[in-house]
């Protein structure tokens, strides 16, 4: 069981225990395994033996494998179309010959990409993404001028499409090349604003590493590096860098630069209609929903009751993209949940599965809640276990 802490597989035992409806002292008696013992392991006072963790398995009705390490990927098509992902990007800068159409007859493509990707329709962008690419690889490397520059920013965007479904879906390593590929795309382009759009997203790359500090240092770099907001798509980028950066300082408990970076947003984002500047939503709704996820990442108490009970008076618009959506009521079931409102927080994550189903089963933060409300319960609660295996939380 190397690299799963004795906290951790506890939890998943008491998890998985919980959703078979089986009480410590009738996995006793089907086990022999002491309730001592078992509430030991639980709690992560003691790590099991292999004979242990079989038995507590074979009881449960589950394979110990599932304990160790835990949840496993979902049956995703999305999965099948990774490795033809994997070999369109490897040879990004040497592209095969094809076909490659004019940019504007490519541009269609890459905006059902970038609609595919903040509406959450994973399945869909997976498949129709690496031969876009490859066209794309073709365009940048036979255009010049101004015709590479428009190809080169669509091959940017088209990228971060694809990256959403490498780092949603957990292929870390690709996630980081892709996002590599965006930033070199972006830097063909001359345009700050994508080139910002870029930083944003390399954010992801510094979360994936736990390396908060230097990821909260590049976005206001980034940010400080951009020219005037003289423009609305300037004015949009500089305020996504700042709402990236206070959910970045709430994450690291540092709830005065979360606050400055929120007000900062809130100032660029007066000057922007609510849209999607180069696949990043950013507007005044936007902002009222980074606000919430500051608050969670905070964890003060305060911030959390008024943020919920903000939520009783306000919900995202309907014609906000999806992705955005179901991450507010996501983040709400969180601040519901640190609340001692299980509930509640149900009901809003179940709200959010409705909105965006692929992204909410992809999310780990919701298999994480889900898997507490299930050894919260009390009693047997069908659709919270129906939920929790949909989700791959139990």
């Amino acid at each position: 069981m190397p690299g799963t802490t004795a906290a951790a597989l506890g939890l998943r035992i008491e998890t998985a225990r919980k959703a078979a409806g089986l009480s410590r002292r009738q996995v006793w008696e089907s086990s022999g395994v002491s309730v001592s013992m078992i509430r030991k392991v639980e709690d992560g006072e003691r790590r099991p033996s292999d004979s242990v963790l079989d038995a507590l398995a074979r009881t449960i009705g589950t394979a110990p494998e599932d304990l160790t390490e835990g949840p496993r990927r979902t049956d995703s098509r999305v999965h099948q179309a990774i490795p033809e992902l994997q070999r369109v990007i490897a040879a990004y800068d040497l592209p095969d010959d094809g076909p490659v159409r004019p940019v504007s007859a490519i541009a269609g493509d890459v905006d059902r990409t970038v609609d595919d990707r903040v509406q959450s329709q994973y399945v869909s962008l997976a498949q129709q993404i690496p031969p876009l690419l490859a066209e794309l690889f073709r365009a940048v490397d036979q255009a010049r001028g101004v015709e590479r520059e428009r190809a080169a920013r669509l091959l940017a965007l088209a990228v971060r499409s694809a990256d959403a479904v490498a780092y949603k879906y957990g292929y870390r390593d690709l996630s980081a090349r892709l996002v590599e590929l965006m930033r070199w795309a972006a830097g063909l382009t001359n345009d700050p604003a994508l080139e910002a759009a870029a930083a944003y997203v390399r954010m992801e790359t510094f979360f994936s590493a736990g390396q908060l500090d230097p990821g909260l240092r590049s976005l206001r770099a980034a940010a400080d590096q951009m020219p005037a907001p003289t423009t609305e798509p300037l004015a949009a980028a500089a305020a996504a860098l700042h709402m990236r950066a206070a959910v970045v300082a709430g994450r690291m408990r540092r709830p005065d630069a979360a606050r400055e970076h929120l007000r900062d947003a809130e100032v660029l984002s007066r000057r922007v209609r609510e849209g999607l500047y180069d696949g990043t939503a950013v507007g005044p709704d936007s902002l009222e929903i980074h606000r919430l996820s500051v608050a969670v990442e905070v964890g003060e108490q305060e911030d959390l009751r008024a943020a919920v009970e903000t939520a009783a008076r306000w919900a995202p618009p309907r014609d906000l993209p999806a992705e955005r959506r179901s991450h507010y009521y996501i983040d709400l079931g969180r601040a519901q949940m640190t609340l001692g409102q299980p509930q509640h927080a149900k009901e809003s994550l179940l709200v959010a599965r409705q909105i965006a189903p692929q992204h909410v089963r992809e999310h780990g933060q919701v298999r994480a809640e889900l898997a507490t409300m299930v050894r919260l319960s009390r009693g047997r609660d069908e659709q919270l276990l129906q939920f929790a295996r949909w989700a791959k939380a139990v």
